[in-house]
């Protein structure tokens, strides 16, 4: 697995803010999946080496995400993938270009030339079409703005719901064994054991 962060903007209802994102390229040596390739398509894209990308997958549609989609597609020629009930987010960066293929909870994508998988986990609330993505041969999940360190992801804008991400994480992501490796959207890692403790005291700050 490689990781890099990228910088740029992400911008809803009105505003926008300076952020960094993680990028996860996950595969070997021959072939991988990218979550996520925010901001800079040209650095993913040496950050590849080189290597055939069988899909893109994104997290969410918000714009920090998905804005430089294209530009990777287009020097990649990989598939791109999205849940469905994000189209209105990326209709509001493309709105000519064509949909992303959707995403279902379930779907599985094969990492690499070997046996490990990701499997899609459909956890909305920051978004009605967030997903993480799961592999349980690396132990670790991707959680793209559903859960970061210390917290869930904003639901503070358009599109979003607390209580929402509330159930994803608790029903779905804490389903999953504790020493799962966590790895957001933006900063650092954590584990689902990690996080769970906390789980109270989120739903009595509302965060």
């Amino acid at each position: 697995m490689d990781h890099l962060v990228t910088h740029g903007t992400f911008s809803l209802d009105g505003g926008s803010w300076e952020v960094d994102n993680n990028v996860w390229i996950v595969g070997d040596g021959a072939e991988v999946v990218v979550v996520d390739p925010a901001h800079d398509a040209s650095a993913v894209f040496a950050a590849v080496s080189g290597r055939r990308v069988s899909a893109i997958l994104l997290s969410h549609g918000h714009d920090d995400h998905i804005r430089a989609v294209a530009e990777f597609q287009e020097l990649t020629g990989a598939p791109v993938h999205l849940h469905p009930r994000d189209q209105m987010l990326w209709q509001t960066v493309y709105p000519a270009a064509a949909l992303p293929l959707a995403l279902a909870d379930g779907d599985v994508f094969a990492l690499g030339t070997g046996s490990s998988q990701l499997a899609v986990l459909h956890t909305p609330g920051h978004s009605p079409g967030s997903c993480c993505f799961y592999s349980a041969e690396l132990g670790a999940v991707f959680t793209g703005d559903t859960l970061f360190q210390h917290g869930p992801g904003a639901t503070g804008r358009s599109y979003s719901d607390f209580p929402t991400i509330i159930e994803s994480i608790r029903d779905t992501l804490f389903s999953l064994p504790p020493d799962t490796v966590v790895y957001p959207g933006h900063g650092d890692s954590t584990t689902i054991g990690g996080e769970i403790p906390q789980l109270a005291d989120w739903i009595a700050r509302g965060r």
